[in-house]
């Protein structure tokens, strides 16, 4: 077989298959990744993908999972669309002192 000249990327936490149950769990781990795009994937609501991660992480890790996922702006659309919003407003009343 020919070697590829093409670098091979190593990541970490690599994808796993899209109809595999751990992807869920990857994909609520992941911040570009939010509630809405799971649901359009899987079809699992984020309440569904609550109880998945409660049933399989530990519960210290849940409990740092869920604090990290309410806090973040990122894992609901429409909150990071308006925290996008606001730095845009920031920026542009910053441009003009």
């Amino acid at each position: 077989m020919k070697k590829s000249h093409r670098p091979q990327t190593k990541v970490k936490n690599p994808e796993p298959n899209r109809m595999s149950p751990d992807w869920v769990i990857w994909a609520a781990w992941a911040d570009r990744i939010t509630f809405e795009d799971i649901k359009k994937i899987t079809g699992k609501t984020e309440n569904e993908v609550i109880k998945i991660m409660r049933k399989t992480l530990k519960p210290s890790s849940f409990r740092l999972w869920r604090k990290r996922a309410k806090n973040q702006s990122i894992k609901h659309r429409k909150k990071f669309e308006i925290s996008r919003k606001e730095i845009r407003r920031k920026i542009k009343k910053n441009d003009y002192i």
